[in-house]
């Protein structure tokens, strides 16, 4: 057993534990820090594969990003912990039974694996030779060359879902003031302000 073969079960292992400890944990600070964990650990699975730059990308993304708003997010609500307890209780029969569902699923699509014919040609057709083309050349040329409506659709895709989102939660209250661009511009600052001439020692 090589040095690799030992790194990779360590960091399978750590991801695996990270992901199972994220979903038990009962406080979702927690829960959080397990998370930014398991990012790691793919992390170092990714750097094991030759793919750096995913891994960097994984841990500047995600981990300094993502992960760490999802814990400010979670550290600045007013949680009351006894009631999101009492509500995980009342679905935890449904929560099982969909788990259940979702382990069978992967157990039989386990078990239908079947490896083709020629896989390692029909990967070496779709990714460039890793030793003529370094891996963030050959990530650009996949993603923005051979796939790039994909990538732009893609990209719609998430642009009509960050509107969707923002026109479902955009409620107008009667007690809120706006702001009007438009008006602020053509104010007249004759009305806007008024100069007044106060004396020394006597104040307004």
């Amino acid at each position: 057993m090589t040095v690799a073969d030992v790194a990779f079960y360590c960091f399978s292992t750590v991801t695996v534990a990270a992901g199972l400890m994220m979903t038990v944990s009962r406080n979702p600070v927690h829960s959080v820090l397990w998370l930014i964990l398991a990012f790691l650990s793919s992390a170092g699975l990714f750097v094991l594969l030759g793919a750096e730059f995913v891994a960097m990308l994984l841990i500047i993304v995600y981990v300094g990003a993502v992960a760490v708003l999802f814990l400010f997010v979670v550290m600045m609500l007013d949680i009351d912990f006894a009631e999101l307890k009492g509500e995980m209780a009342k679905y935890m029969p449904l929560a099982l039974l969909v788990g259940v569902v979702i382990l069978i699923q992967i157990g039989l699509g386990i078990g239908a694996w079947v490896e083709a014919d020629g896989k390692m040609g029909l990967r070496a057709a779709v990714a460039p030779d890793a030793a003529q083309v370094e891996n963030t050349r050959a990530l650009g040329l996949l993603i923005y060359d051979k796939y790039i409506y994909l990538f732009q659709a893609s990209g719609l895709i998430l642009l009509v879902a960050m509107i969707g989102a923002i026109v479902l939660t955009l409620r107008h209250r009667s007690g809120l003031k706006r702001q009007d661009i438009l008006q602020q511009m053509y104010r007249d600052p004759a009305k806007a302000m008024e100069l007044v001439d106060v004396k020394p020692g006597q104040g307004l």
